[in-house]
């Protein structure tokens, strides 16, 4: 894998969320913008409908644009049935599921060749390929994932079989240890929660290694994913 740095007159996160299919989430309202706003804007409004929206709302994937949107509960609710709109808007899931039984060794996380301990991974239904990225100071960094190194790394989760393309992720978080090993968390999530992520680690990235703020910023996104996640059960199937 290669990682692929926002070329002149772009961010890192627009370049390569844009290469890789994903929603765009610095190109509008609907994207990263939304995130680090706080407050939302008193005026934001559904994308579709222009119904006004509240702080907390749900949103939708445009796999023609390949971007994140905003939408209304109504809106929202039309987009969560399969197939409808012609597959174009898909509505993101709200499920949070852990694999406990998950494990990440060094030479496993080098051949994914991500230079930072954390990373998030979706397949984009458009392209009919996967899409890896990690958070970076200049919003998210891409880097190419081949099928065989998904397969031999990733594809042993449970979450892996389970992941519906465009809308969720599989976020992985691998902090080293003593001795070269290392414990890893992997979970599925939302794909706008990783772009929260993002969005989060650029408010308060500074310096070399974050600084404290980001790190403890950090701290708290990974607390709330673990609080929230589940193993997964039969319902989840497919």
């Amino acid at each position: 894998m290669t990682a692929r740095p926002a070329p002149a007159g772009g961010t890192a996160a627009t370049a390569a969320e844009r290469a890789a299919g994903g929603p765009a989430a610095v190109s509008g309202p609907a994207g990263l913008r939304g995130f680090t706003r706080r407050p939302p804007p008193a005026r934001e409004r559904c994308e579709l409908c222009a119904e006004p929206l509240s702080g907390e709302h749900r949103h939708l994937v445009d796999t023609r644009k390949r971007s994140l949107m905003c939408a209304c509960t109504g809106c929202y609710l039309l987009f969560t049935r399969p197939g409808a709109g012609a597959g174009r808007f898909r509505a993101v899931p709200d499920r949070y599921l852990t694999d406990p039984d998950f494990t990440l060794d060094e030479e496993s996380w080098n051949r994914l060749q991500i230079p930072v301990g954390l990373a998030f991974f979706f397949r984009n239904s458009e392209l009919d390929r996967l899409a890896a990225f990690y958070p970076s100071p200049a919003g998210a960094t891409e880097s190419e994932l081949d099928p065989e190194t998904w397969r031999d790394v990733l594809g042993h989760s449970r979450l892996a079989a389970l992941l519906r393309p465009d809308t969720e992720a599989l976020l992985i978080r691998r902090e080293r240890e003593a001795e070269g090993m290392g414990t890893g968390e992997c979970y599925l999530v939302p794909v706008d929660a990783c772009y929260e992520l993002v969005g989060r680690m650029r408010l308060h990235w500074q310096g070399f290694d974050g600084g404290a703020e980001a790190r403890a910023d950090l701290a708290d996104f990974f607390a709330r994913v673990r609080a929230e996640a589940r193993p997964p059960a039969e319902e989840d199937g497919p």
